[in-house]
C-alpha cells in the first residue's frame, strides 16, 4: 500500500524586503505547514526557475514589491493560475488590486470613507478643494507608496496627485478622518470568512506628507474586535463575494475606521497579500493551517513527473 504524497505548498514572496518592513509571518507559516505534514517552502514570485506545475497550491503571501512591476505581476498571475491552483483566486486578486473596487463595495451597501477618484490634474484640484485636509494616494499601490496627507491649499497636495496622474495613474481623494489620523484604524483578519484576530497599526502619515518619523513602519498591536464590527467585516466580504461572483477568500484584511463623522467605515480590504502579523497574533496560525491544507486538498491532482526540484 503506498502513501499518498504530503501536499506540496508554495508560500509566495519576493527576494527583497526594507529592513523596516519586514515579512515576519513567513517563517512562522512556513515552519507551522511542515509541522502539519505539508511540503512548503517560500517561492519568489519572479524567479523565473521556479516550476509552478510542481506545487498543488500557491498562496501569496508577501509580494510587496508588485506595484513597482504590475505589467510583470500581472503575467506571472496568468502563469501561476494555468499552472495550479492559487490562493487567494487571482481574479479576485486582480479586482482587489486596484481601489475603484471601493465605490462597488459602496454601490453593494458598505460604507467607505469618500473618495473622489481623479485621472486629471483638474479634476484633482476640484476634489481637493472640497475639503480642509486631505488623503491624496493611488488607486494602484502598497504600503502607503505615494500616499500623503495635507492641508487642502497645500501645493503638496496637488503636486502629488499631478504626479500620480501625470504617470498614467488615477488619484484618490479622501477628507482627513480624524480618528484615523490619531491610529485609531483597526484591522480585522478572517481566514475562510471567520473572523480570527485584529490588529492596530498606530498612525503612519505625517501632516504635511510622507510618514511619521520619516519611514514606513508598521507597530501592529493585537486588539479586540466588537460584535458589531466583526458583523461589519462578515458584510464587507458578503459584499466581495456579491461583486465579484467568487468564493469566499482563504484570507482577508478589513481595514476599518469608526468616524464620528461618518460612522464605522471601510478603508480597504485587503485580498492579496496582506500580512497576517502572526509574529503577535500566533493564536490564528492553527486556523491559517488548516485554511491552506483544506484548500490544498482540493487543488486538481498534479503530475508526479512535476514533482522533481
Amino acid at each position: 500500500m503506498t502513501t499518498a504524497a504530503p501536499p506540496r505548498i508554495g508560500i509566495v514572496v519576493t527576494d527583497v524586503y526594507a529592513d523596516d518592513d519586514p515579512d515576519h509571518d513567513t517563517p512562522i507559516l512556513v515552519d507551522a505547514l511542515r509541522g502539519a505534514g505539508a511540503d512548503a517552502e517560500a517561492v519568489v514570485w519572479h524567479d523565473a526557475d521556479v516550476d509552478l506545475a510542481a506545487f498543488d497550491l500557491l498562496v501569496l503571501r508577501s509580494p510587496w514589491d508588485y506595484p513597482e512591476r504590475t505589467d510583470e505581476f500581472h503575467a506571472w498571475l496568468g502563469r501561476a493560475e494555468a499552472a495550479t491552483r492559487v490562493v487567494n483566486d487571482p481574479a479576485t486578486m486582480r479586482w482587489n488590486l486596484d481601489k475603484h473596487y471601493l465605490a462597488e463595495l459602496e454601490s453593494a451597501g458598505i460604507r467607505i470613507v469618500p473618495t473622489d477618484y481623479a485621472t486629471t490634474q483638474d479634476a484633482a484640484a476640484r476634489a481637493i478643494s472640497r475639503h480642509e485636509r486631505v488623503v491624496v494616494k493611488p488607486a494602484v499601490s502598497a504600503g502607503a507608496r505615494d500616499t500623503g496627507l495635507f492641508d487642502a491649499d497645500d501645493p503638496a497636495a496637488l503636486a502629488l496627485a499631478a504626479r500620480i496622474v501625470d504617470s498614467g495613474g488615477v488619484a484618490m481623494v479622501q477628507p482627513e478622518i480624524a480618528e484615523l489620523s490619531a491610529g485609531h484604524e483597526k484591522a480585522l483578519y478572517a481566514i475562510d470568512g471567520a473572523f480570527t484576530h485584529a490588529i492596530a497599526k498606530g498612525a503612519l502619515l505625517a501632516h504635511g506628507g510622507g510618514f511619521r518619523g520619516g519611514v514606513y513602519i508598521e507597530n501592529p498591536d493585537p486588539v479586540t474586535a466588537s460584535a458589531v464590527e466583526r458583523a461589519f467585516a462578515s458584510d464587507v466580504l458578503r459584499a466581495v463575494r456579491e461583486v465579484t461572483g467568487g468564493d469566499m477568500p482563504l484570507y482577508a484584511r478589513v481595514d476599518t475606521i469608526d468616524s464620528a463623522v461618518h460612522g464605522l467605515c471601510l478603508l480597504e480590504v485587503e485580498l492579496a497579500e496582506p500580512a497576517l502579523n502572526l509574529h503577535v497574533a500566533p493564536e490564528a496560525t492553527d486556523a491559517v493551517v488548516r485554511g491552506i491544507l483544506a484548500a490544498a486538498a482540493t487543488a486538481p491532482a498534479r503530475a508526479t513527473a512535476a514533482r522533481p526540484r
